[in-house]
């Protein structure tokens, strides 16, 4: 990838949005990310390489307002728009039953994790079309299998999955849309300073990857760096499931 590019992470400040933002750095490229947690972004600022090519942005991607001028002060810093990363989302599933499940909380994953993705694409698409950009949208393994009582969570993955493919028919072919659907990827040591937590697998935990290990941070940037790529232009409107095999191995209870 030419050094030349930029690109714009959504939820950058921490987990896999943190390793997308500095292997892309590690690259050469320049990056502005955004986060809803200004602590988070600037614990990142400190630990990423290449400071001086990395642009931070505190940002609600629910709120409309706040993702077009994110994206309009990204462009006027850096001077153009090469692709973008909507990582950004409520990580952990509702647990409880779906009588439990209040509207208000329900909405809130759609809010986040759909609508989100929705006004990056509507607010980044005039920068990305004269560049032949790339949008990488990040959805989930549970978005194809679910736990029980994960509604909320299941169904804006579900429609991120959905919507990468109406998004890349309709934007294509100036800009072509992809999403990743992360499985288990280990983020405990990706976390701000105060949120930290040690790294421990069972055995049992690393037996149900067929890869024989948890995922990580890196794994998913390596993908996301691919799909950014002119390298992948052939390819578009696709779900790529990066999982270590989980989702394709039977488990039986003893």
């Amino acid at each position: 990838m030419s050094p030349s590019r930029v690109y714009y992470i959504t939820g950058g400040a921490q987990g896999i949005g943190l390793g997308i933002a500095q292997a892309l750095l590690a690259d050469g490229h320049r990056v502005a990310m955004t986060d809803i947690d200004e602590e988070a972004l600037s614990a990142a600022a400190e630990r990423l390489p290449h400071p001086d090519h990395l642009l931070t942005l505190p940002s609600d991607v629910s709120d409309e307002t706040q993702v077009a001028n994110s994206l309009a002060k990204t462009v006027d810093h850096f001077g153009r728009l090469d692709g973008i990363v909507h990582n950004a989302g409520i990580a952990d599933p509702f647990h409880g039953s779906v009588e439990q499940l209040s509207l208000e909380t329900w909405q809130a994953y759609l809010n986040t994790n759909l609508t989100g993705t929705f006004l990056c694409a509507k607010h980044g698409a005039p920068y990305l079309r004269p560049h032949g950009g790339s949008i990488v949208l990040m959805a989930s393994s549970r978005a194809l299998q679910s736990e029980p009582d994960t509604e909320a969570y299941a169904a804006s993955k579900g429609g991120i999955v959905a919507l990468t493919h109406a998004l890349a028919v309709s934007l294509g072919p100036d800009i072509r849309v992809n999403a990743i659907s992360p499985g288990w990827i280990e983020v405990g040591d990706w976390q701000k300073p105060n949120r930290q937590q040690p790294v421990e697998h069972r055995d049992i935990d690393r037996e149900q990857h067929p890869v024989g290990r948890v995922g990580t941070p890196e794994d998913i940037a390596a993908l996301t760096r691919f799909l950014l790529s002119k390298e992948s232009g052939f390819i578009t409107g696709q779900n790529f499931v990066a999982d270590g095999g989980m989702t394709r191995k039977m488990i039986y209870a003893e």
